[in-house]
């Protein structure tokens, strides 16, 4: 269909929302951003306008106003009933009125609704917030501002009144009918030393000699059309620091967060690189196997299949676990399939049995329904000796995430759970939200990133020994307290940065006074600690930034949904959501233009937003959710853009793409295509060592006559022979994703120094010639 000129829905009805334009403020590693909406009512009516879209779930709101014929109205945080009740009674006054909210059962969703906007007039709304920077494995920071909101899957009966449930048009993401423009300013004492982004940005430009601040932006015409990340490399490694900020004036005296100042501790612990004596635990991997899992990871040209990107993934961990664990794979849609009926040791029986199931798997169950195997695994006995730990594997695309973290938030002491989300669009409270609350860690696998590598970090954290007694104390001087905001720190994996939020109450000291906090913990019987010295003279800031995302942090602990939250915290959730300003599941801001003199005139039209969905086709979504237009017929899209809107179509369209998936599987390489790596890697047994066979001959390049003929040592172990020449292969030609074998590779050490300690220098030089790989033999030393 070719869409008229002007911003039209595909209803054809004209799109008030015009332009969006966002100013971001990055220092160090805390990002403000300060987005405006920009509105115009073009028709001949008053309108009432919807405008649901994405936010990370760890962005802290703290402001909404409306720029009306250049008079600004400044939004008020309510209680969430009151809001509404304030909106409605506008509406039906016929008042201009602004209300903005969270949505009532995910933290990353937002709605705007502009009531009565008179024909002709021009409104610019905006919004900021603050957050925390993701750090990445390299020392990265990471921003992301997310464009895609795909839709999520609702179980019958359940969520009616989410945002989501709306009948807000989808289009596909280049069908955007609203212009966008970016601009980035980024400051840090340890200097800039580049930036990188997924679109198009003007080249960074120094703000001064010392390239302590930079400035990038947007390229024009920028279509929002992908989420906008932003990598930034600071010229210095991080180090631990404190910040502390001044509380409200006391002039302006009140209670709670706002009046004390406040302090952010980050911390780098250098946790030492320890083997654990012994390795147990039981692994289980949920997968998911929802339709839309068959959609490219991202829509960069090659991008891998998300369903192909698991399996690979999956036969990684499957070689990576070790000897004597248990574990258990589950694929999940609207169903759920296991490929055993409980945990079982890991074996070279049982490995094989899993490796051929991983083989049989395709994204053919329908929605993204977790909760369900989420109460199997929980409900399964637990195995002496073998703590549970959880991968958890998806697009997020699940409409009430607060009912799967309160599910796993109450199984919490049983294991950690590890979350990794799938493509843009993942919902950030359910990835996050499930990793934070059982003791894990979060990933997302967008643009280029890879699943493989990912997960197997996270494997690596699950295999570290456990730190334990971690505790934080202050050193301040006499008159002066911390009370912590932040919840007890009960888990620290190594590399990971640490963030601790506290309140500073008592009499202030002296301008050069210092305080002291540390933090302790014990790693295998030994005990280490962290110290950090900082000044006591709190820094003034408009925005109270670091009081804004303490709030959110205690939110974040509390607040578990409008409608979950338990009463004895309710009550705590809106005072301090209040009282800081910072939006919450149980609160809106809501604006009404009281300096209209007459009411707007004329029947009220609702005008809805067009949103964003990755892969998205229009005409294949249902009209009982979010499809509420009728549009005309879209275009054939290819098997790729058919995924679109899985997570919207009834059973039977689910069906019958499924069946489509399975009859064009060969337009796809399988797992096993031409990845020689994966190949070598699938071949690989339990134990960690490789039989000398024809596959592995052929991935070498060699006769397996050739191969057996070239063993080094005389009545050597055909099997060791075979094995370190697997080993020099990785290394050779692999090189670049060893942190993605690097476990299995540990694996093939231990079974070779079991088996052919004594005659491995001879071994891996006979490999290296073989192989004609420069290698240095070095790296084999055992």
């Amino acid at each position: 269909m070719v869409l008229p000129g002007g911003l039209l829905t595909r209803g054809e009805e004209p799109v008030p929302l015009k332009s969006i334009s966002v100013t971001l403020s990055i220092r160090e590693f805390v990002a403000g951003v300060s987005a405006t909406l920009n509105y115009e009512n073009e028709e001949e009516v008053p309108l009432e306008t919807f405008f649901v879209f994405p936010m990370d779930e760890d962005s802290a709101v703290y402001s909404f106003e409306a720029e009306i014929d250049g008079k600004k109205i400044k939004a008020e945080l309510k209680d969430k009933r009151k809001a509404h009740s304030i909106y409605e009674s506008a509406l039906s006054n016929r008042r201009q009125a602004f209300l903005l909210e969270e949505d009532r059962y995910s933290r990353d969703v937002f709605c705007c609704n502009v009531g009565n906007l008179h024909p002709g007039s021009k409104v610019a709304l905006t919004l900021k917030y603050v957050q925390e920077l993701p750090l990445e494995a390299d020392g990265t920071l990471r921003y992301v501002l997310p464009a895609v909101l795909n839709p999520r899957y609702c179980r019958p009966g359940s969520s009616e009144d989410s945002c989501l449930n709306m009948k807000t048009p989808v289009v596909p993401l280049e069908e955007l009918p609203y212009t966008f423009s970016m601009i980035a300013t980024i400051s840090s004492q340890h200097g800039i030393e580049r930036i990188q982004s997924n679109c198009p940005f003007s080249p960074m430009e120094y703000l001064g000699d010392d390239k302590t601040s930079a400035q990038v932006s947007l390229t024009e015409g920028h279509k929002f059309d992908r989420d906008v990340e932003l990598l930034i490399y600071y010229s210095e490694k991080h180090t631990p620091s404190v910040a502390v900020e001044m509380g409200q004036a006391k002039d302006n005296p009140v209670d709670g967060l706002m009046k004390d100042p406040s302090a952010m501790v980050c911390f780098y612990p250098n946790i030492p690189e320890v083997e654990s004596p012994v390795i147990c635990g039981e692994f289980v991997f949920l997968m998911d196997r929802s339709g839309s899992m068959h959609c490219p990871i991202s829509k960069q040209d090659k991008s891998q299949l998300r369903i192909e990107a698991a399996k690979e993934t999956l036969i990684l961990l499957l070689k990576s676990l070790p000897i004597g664990c248990y574990f258990n794979v589950y694929g999940f849609g609207t169903s759920y399939e296991a490929f055993f009926p409980n945990s079982v040791e890991y074996t070279q029986q049982t490995m094989e049995e899993a490796l051929r199931r991983v083989q049989l798997m395709r994204a053919d169950l329908g929605g993204t329904e977790i909760l369900t195997p989420l109460q199997i695994i929980y409900g399964e006995p637990s195995i002496p000796g073998h703590p549970l730990q959880l991968f958890i594997f998806t697009d997020g695309e699940v409409t009430d995430t607060f009912s799967v973290i309160n599910e796993v938030r109450r199984n919490r002491t049983k294991h950690r759970c590890f979350s990794f989300g799938i493509g843009e669009g993942a919902s950030t409270s359910l990835i996050k939200g499930i990793a934070r609350v059982a003791g894990g860690t979060s990933e997302f696998i967008t643009g280029k990133a890879r699943m493989q590598s990912k997960a197997l970090s996270a494997l690596k954290r699950a295999l570290q020994p456990a730190v334990e007694d971690i505790s934080v104390s202050w050193d301040l001087p006499r008159g002066l307290s911390a009370k912590m905001l932040s919840p007890e720190q009960t888990v620290l994996y190594r590399g990971q940065r640490l963030i601790i939020y506290a309140l500073l109450s008592g009499t202030m000291p002296p301008a050069d006074a210092t305080g002291e906090v540390c933090l302790k913990y014990m790693l295998q019987g030994k005990s280490f600690e962290n110290r950090v010295t900082f000044s006591l003279q709190p820094k003034p800031d408009d925005n109270f930034t670091i009081h804004r995302l303490a709030a959110k942090s205690f939110l974040q602990t509390k607040d578990m949904g409008f409608r979950d939250t338990p009463a004895k915290d309710k009550k705590d959730v809106l005072k301090v959501s209040i009282d800081c300003g910072v939006i919450s599941s149980q609160t809106a801001f809501i604006a009404v233009n009281k300096s209209l003199n007459k009411p707007v005139q004329g029947p009220l039209a609702r005008r809805d937003v067009p949103r964003p969905i990755l892969f998205g086709a229009a005409s294949m979504i249902p009209r009982f959710y979010g499809g509420g237009l009728d549009r005309s017929p879209a275009p054939d899209h290819t098997l790729r853009k058919k995924c679109m809107s899985l997570k919207e179509a009834s059973p039977e369209i689910e069906r019958a793409h499924s069946s489509t998936n399975r009859m064009n599987l060969e337009t796809h390489p399988t797992v096993f295509g031409d990845n020689h790596l994966v190949q070598l890697i699938s071949l690989q047994n339990a134990d960690g060592s490789w039989y000398p066979d024809e596959n592995l001959a052929g991935i070498l390049g060699r006769s397996l006559e050739d191969l057996l003929a070239a063993i080094p040592v005389k009545d050597a172990n055909s099997s060791s022979w075979a094995t370190v020449l697997a080993m020099v292969w990785l290394h050779s030609n692999a090189k670049q994703m060893k942190c993605e074998w690097e476990l299995l590779e540990k694996k093939a050490r231990t079974w070779i120094r079991i088996h052919a300690a004594s005659i491995m220098q001879e071994l891996v030089k006979a490999a290296i010639a073989f192989t004609k790989s420069s290698v240095d033999p070095a790296i084999f030393a055992l």
